[in-house]
């Protein structure tokens, strides 16, 4: 009979220790890069099977994850790189991911990839907001599952979530320390828990540095149309020397408005986004942003999974990802009188 191999095996194969082993092959940190993937590829040379996926081939299973999303969220960049985080990890642990999206009749009607209605899969991975009921649905399946980047009150479910109001805070303060005192939130926070959190951390940065909210300065539904926005800038009686927006997207499209308007981006205004996609690195000028791991993200979420497939007693858990501002062009220091945003 084959001898079973072990942590061990790898860690004397490898001449690093059994803790260096774990760490890299559950996907925590504390080891580079370099180690983890030496790590991965021996344990796959030598026939280490994970013990999820042992404890799921006793059960006739052949160890497959689950990811599922709304059509709206796939078609998102910033979530389809967390997606190929999510599968490079769960391959690298030997297992195969199933992918599906949920269009809306789906979601209304309740009804579930067949995999999970069929039990084919160990464990699932909620990408984004579906909605609580869908989610609920797929919970009561009894099979572990992992939100990531969304979170509910009565959802009762671990998640891998951004520390969205500190992130935000981050982004506040920087504005403020460039001198700024007038300054506006743009974003949809009924759309996503993720933006209302953001709009907590704007709120927070404020009331902390002694700035009283302008009620004209919030706008919590924006959409991501120039025309809208161009809308929103021409009906203030007072404009705000910054603008800080929910996500890149709200940033690109306000850059471009208060630049047809005639506004000078840093000069007499300026701008500053979360997510630090691709907007806001095309834009001109070059928008500060809240920056997220995304690699991160995606290999925490299948650490979460396949921690909570072996422990599913647990308590639930909720990890908060930190986030970095990147500083570029569009923010500057606050304007003086004669170049205020009202003087173009």
């Amino acid at each position: 009979m084959r001898k079973k191999v072990t942590m061990q095996d790898i860690a004397d194969r490898l001449n690093i220790s059994k803790n260096s082993v774990s760490q890299a092959l559950r996907g925590k940190d504390g080891v580079s890069e370099e180690t983890r993937n030496m790590v991965i590829n021996a344990a796959k040379e030598m026939g280490y099977e994970y013990p999820g996926k042992r404890r799921q081939n006793k059960r006739g299973k052949t160890g497959n994850i689950g990811l599922i999303a709304s059509d709206m969220t796939f078609s998102f960049k910033f979530f389809w790189e967390i997606y190929l985080s999510i599968e490079k990890e769960v391959i690298a642990r030997g297992m195969r991911l199933h992918i599906q999206s949920v269009n809306d009749e789906q979601k209304d009607r309740l009804v579930l990839p067949s995999f999970i209605e069929q039990k084919t899969v160990d464990g699932i991975l909620i990408l984004s907001h579906i909605s609580n009921e869908y989610i609920q649905k797929v919970i009561e399946t009894g099979i572990p599952t992992v939100l990531v980047d969304h979170h509910h009150p009565t959802i009762k479910a671990d998640a891998v979530l951004t520390n969205n109001r500190f992130g935000a805070y981050l982004a506040v303060q920087h504005l403020i320390e460039l001198g700024h005192r007038d300054i506006a939130f743009l974003g949809n926070i009924d759309y996503s828990p993720s933006y209302e959190e953001r709009y907590e951390g704007y709120l927070l940065a404020l009331r902390e540095h002694g700035i009283k909210p302008t009620e004209d300065f919030i706008f919590t539904s924006a959409v991501e149309e120039e025309e809208a926005l161009s809308k929103y800038i021409r009906g203030l009686k007072k404009q705000p020397t910054a603008w800080f927006c929910a996500n890149d997207g709200l940033g690109f499209f306000i850059t471009s408005a208060l630049k047809q308007q005639g506004f000078q981006i840093p000069k007499q205004v300026s701008v500053c986004s979360f997510d630090n996609g691709q907007l806001a690195k095309i834009a001109t000028p070059k928008t500060s942003a809240v920056d997220i791991d995304l690699k991160l993200y995606g290999r925490k979420a299948v650490e979460t999974l396949f921690w909570r497939m072996e422990n599913p007693d647990e308590p639930h858990q909720e990890i908060l990802l930190s986030s970095k501002l990147i500083k570029r062009e569009s923010t500057g220091a606050a304007p003086k009188s004669d170049d205020s945003p009202g003087s173009r």
